[in-house]
């Protein structure tokens, strides 16, 4: 247990105890989602095999799938350069957004207009 406590204490959780998970199928590198956890949400992904989040708007732990049928077996973890992101390698089986798309990014994307910079 000990070692789970020294993964978990490698994130830097917010000021309301969160941390962003950025989620991504782990073969494609293709980038699913993102959601939120604690330390109890983590704990229990470390050792559960499964990603588990917290909602922010049901104030509850959910693990992906349990209602959906929409699971994700945990492949990897990975906390960024400053600790405050986490990085969840996943294998996706169904959509992995609550729309019903593979990924919460699908057809969202913003047009880029690059500014000439030797025009300013």
């Amino acid at each position: 247990m000990a070692d789970i406590d020294d993964q978990i204490a490698r994130v830097a959780w917010n000021e309301v105890g969160l941390a962003p998970v950025i989620v991504q199928q782990h073969d494609t590198l293709e980038v699913l989602m993102l959601a939120w956890m604690d330390a109890e949400a983590l704990r229990r992904t470390l050792t559960g095999g499964r990603a588990v989040y917290w909602s922010r708007s049901r104030q509850e732990y959910w693990r992906k799938g349990d209602t959906s049928g929409n699971t994700q077996r945990v492949h990897g973890v990975a906390v960024d350069c400053d600790g405050d992101t986490i990085l969840l390698a996943v294998d996706q089986h169904g959509p992995a957004c609550h729309t019903g798309t593979r990924t919460c990014f699908d057809g969202r994307e913003l047009r880029i207009d690059p500014v000439d910079e030797e025009a300013r």
